[in-house]
């Protein structure tokens, strides 16, 4: 089973505060006597100030849900959309999948309904160990990160315990995401995959 979920937080100051003020006059000084003096004459006395005094801080935060990956049945959530006609078994590279996947609080489907997990995976290996690439973005609908999403983009060898993605961005609450999201197959059937998902961001 995965670890109960723990959010947390950090700061870290990305830049330090700053203000200066630039006095544009001064600095065409030195061409009042070329060609285009006239032009710049009309400059004298404009001054540009810029004031940045709001330091961005760095949040951590970890959620744990889990996703249903449903291949059939009569509503199914990942459809095959393209592929060789003729693959069997661990002979499978090339088949691509669509999945727009309901993400839950805990393992039952019945359970309070966190987000879409939306996008594309692909069988991506001839060799004997069934792996995908993963082009998937999470987006959350219910709960404190509503409307907010993180976005993942990797390899999945989808037959380990544990496998490990890497995020690679986010959307509102998760703008600038950095991280990564450790996947485990908590059931399996032949209609149905409930992948359970532990996530660690950094965003601001």
């Amino acid at each position: 089973m995965l670890k109960a979920p723990v959010n947390y937080e950090q700061t870290t100051p990305l830049y330090k505060p700053y203000s200066f003020t630039l006095n544009l006059a001064s600095l065409l000084e030195p061409l009042k006597h070329d060609g285009i003096g006239k032009q710049i004459a009309g400059f004298r006395g404009v001054f540009f100030s810029v004031h940045n005094t709001v330091a961005l801080k760095q949040k951590a935060t970890r959620i744990q849900f889990y996703m249903h990956d449903i291949v059939g049945g009569p509503q199914p959530t990942a459809v095959r959309v393209a592929g060789r006609s003729n693959f069997t078994g661990q002979d499978s590279i090339a088949a691509i999948s669509v999945m727009d996947n309901p993400l839950t609080a805990t393992p039952s489907m019945n359970s309070t309904l966190v987000g879409r997990a939306q996008g594309i995976y692909a069988m991506s290996s001839q060799e004997k160990e069934l792996s995908l690439l993963m082009t998937l973005t999470y987006a959350f609908t219910t709960g404190p990160y509503s409307g907010s999403t993180f976005s993942v983009v990797g390899r999945n060898p989808v037959m380990k315990e544990v496998r490990e993605m890497p995020v690679v961005g986010g959307t509102g609450k998760f703008r600038l995401a950095r991280g990564y999201c450790l996947a485990r197959t908590y059931s399996m059937t032949q209609m149905e995959a409930v992948i359970g998902y532990n996530v660690t961001l950094l965003h601001y």
